[in-house]
């Protein structure tokens, strides 16, 4: 199994979930994170990365961390510095038109969205709200191509997007698809020599769907418009994603899998959850498993059964324990707080 592992976290494509199966496998295998300094859940973002912004980091002694996973904004040679030279790199994208809306109800205090009621009225004079020099601009504009490093107000141009399409599969081994999450995980256990259940998971950091709101098709139409560069990244390495599944496993064998998969993730939800699966915030009874809440957006968690005997109830609460608990907890493991 390969143990070392850049994960760039693109905001709002499941990139939460994806986060689990990775905390889940560095802890089960004492592999070391590179945590933000002082073990925030974030590596400095928005800034691009550097390797001086991880805990324990030193230029003198340059320490190699196991799993890069925490959110940034990339930049290879950075990265370079913090991890081995043989480490596997990959991502997750989310269709642009899904992911703004999910930015919308999520980062509804940005300075481009928190004039406006609607989504619509954003896109119908962006400009009139959206400012190129603000610090937050991203999260109303080309997030994924601001994620992955670039300038999301850069020009669209044929030769510009070969160049960036180009550098994303200079940089990364494998691109996953938020819509297509089961395949991902089939595709990420075969390219990473995991097993099954490294990669079982529940989605974590999901919203209730009362907080959704179906577009027009006009509407998705000025998304793609206004998001182009990401809209042509996502359109790219969608098609890359079913060649490689094409080529390395075929639909038939990925069918099965996809079915193993999904049976293991049933199986182990009727051992582990209370009633059926996720539930509203103020539904969930253990403190310590209620995920973050943010923006417009209802964030839902879980409740595990009552009574299940120890080594069942630490494997279920690792399971949906939500990202900013586990970090911290995997945090404290890595660098213990020192005794006075």
């Amino acid at each position: 199994p390969k143990t070392d592992i850049v994960f760039l976290k693109v905001h709002k494509s499941a990139s939460s979930t994806v986060m689990n199966i990775l905390f889940r496998f560095g802890e089960t295998h004492n592999l070391t994170f590179a945590f933000p300094i002082g073990g925030g859940n974030q590596l400095f973002y928005p800034r691009h990365f550097l390797a001086s912004f991880v805990q324990g980091f030193s230029p003198s002694s340059p320490q190699r961390f196991n799993i890069l996973c925490h959110h940034m904004r990339f930049l290879q040679p950075e990265v370079h510095k913090v991890v081995s030279s043989s480490a596997f790199y990959f991502s997750i994208l989310r269709n642009p038109v899904k992911l703004m809306e999910s930015s919308f109800a999520y980062y509804k205090g940005a300075s481009a969205f928190s004039r406006v009621r609607s989504l619509e009225e954003f896109l119908s004079q962006p400009y009139h709200y959206y400012n190129p020099t603000y610090g937050d601009r991203h999260y109303a504009r080309n997030l994924m191509t601001f994620d992955f490093g670039f300038n999301p107000d850069g020009e669209v141009s044929a030769e510009r997007l070969q160049l960036m399409l180009k550098a994303i599969e200079a940089s990364f081994d494998l691109l996953l698809i938020s819509e297509y999450f089961d395949e991902s995980m089939v595709l990420l256990k075969e390219m990473l020599c995991w097993d099954l259940d490294s990669v079982v998971s529940f989605p974590l950091n999901i919203r209730d769907s009362s907080t959704k709101f179906p577009l027009s098709d006009t509407t998705v139409q000025k998304i793609k418009d206004w998001n182009r560069l990401d809209w042509e990244i996502y359109t790219h390495f969608n098609r890359t994603f079913w060649e490689r599944i094409d080529r390395d496993i075929g639909r038939e064998r990925m069918r099965r899998e996809v079915k193993a998969l999904r049976q293991r993730q049933g199986e182990l939800a009727r051992t582990c959850l209370q009633g059926t699966g996720s539930v509203a915030p103020k539904h969930i009874k253990d403190s310590s498993l209620k995920p973050l809440q943010h923006g417009s957006a209802r964030i839902l968690g879980y409740n595990l059964k009552q009574g299940l005997d120890k080594e069942t109830e630490r494997m279920c609460r690792r399971l949906v324990t939500p990202e900013l608990q586990y970090s911290s907890a995997l945090y404290k493991k890595q660098f213990p707080p020192k005794s006075p």
